[in-house]
């Protein structure tokens, strides 16, 4: 775990509701969108944090669901990034409906647990290796994480593992391959479904085996990242124990229907 002073931590920011305005809002894949809002009172986030979307219907019924966020630092914007989950009552709209100017509420920034900052001088952590699991849209959050890291100009060794169906269903598919091609980043993507024509391996999902052989070994004691659905999660963090990873260095976060 990443331990810092009282005079390097920064404050945590409390969490509000805010009201923006949509300014991008774009196929990402065809079942995602990307979603980008303007919103003059954000107080910024890091890197790993989420918030919560609100959507008022005419009759006044209010559903509320909860996001990632794939930017943080001080911006007054926020990036999201919406897989459609056809029996949910929020993310079909915000990935057919949602147009640019339409006003959002928003709440947060929310999560302390999944969060992750460059290294400081005082770190302990110092160039501890960053390993980054994903399964399908859980790569949200750790693509903020990859974007602070490239942004800080950190040193810190980070490693991607990114579990997608297809090639057509991987998200910020140009910005991870430049970052991989820039060494800001090690990319290891397995297809489960289908793959590029030509790609070495066959399709198929993350084994204990096929983990252990695309991450930082536990002797070099990395911080790891996992998040994606629930089996996806516990599974992937399951191996990662079993291989000698320790608990404590391991944090998850999971979703479900939206």
């Amino acid at each position: 775990m990443i331990v810092r002073s009282a005079a390097t931590r920064p404050p945590r920011v409390r969490a509000a509701w805010h009201t923006g305005t949509v300014t991008v809002a774009s196929l990402e894949t065809p079942s995602a969108r990307r979603v980008v809002v303007d919103v003059p009172t954000w107080p910024g986030n890091d890197a790993g944090q989420h918030l919560d979307v609100r959507l008022t219907a005419p009759d006044g019924y209010q559903a509320t669901r909860s996001y990632s966020l794939a930017s943080s630092g001080p911006a007054p914007s926020v990036e999201l990034v919406v897989a459609e989950v056809p029996e949910g009552e929020v993310s079909p709209f915000l990935v057919h409906d949602l147009r640019v100017g339409d006003t959002v509420e928003l709440h947060g920034p929310l999560g302390a647990f999944f969060v992750w900052r460059p290294p400081v001088d005082d770190d302990d952590a110092g160039m501890r290796p960053v390993q980054l699991i994903a399964g399908g849209s859980g790569v949200v959050p750790l693509l903020a994480i990859a974007r602070a890291h490239a942004a800080a100009g950190d040193a810190t060794p980070m490693r991607l593992l990114y579990s997608v169906r297809t090639p057509v269903d991987v998200f910020f598919a140009d910005e991870l391959a430049k970052a991989a091609a820039d060494k800001a980043i090690q990319l290891d993507l397995v297809y489960t479904r289908s793959t590029p024509q030509g790609w070495a391996d066959a399709p198929g999902r993350l084994t204990h085996t096929g983990v252990a052989s695309r991450v930082f070994p536990a002797d070099e004691d990395p911080l790891v990242y996992v998040c994606g659905p629930t089996s996806f999660v516990e599974a992937g963090a399951g191996w990662l124990v079993d291989q000698g990873h320790p608990p404590a260095s391991i944090r998850t976060e999971r979703f479900g229907g939206t």
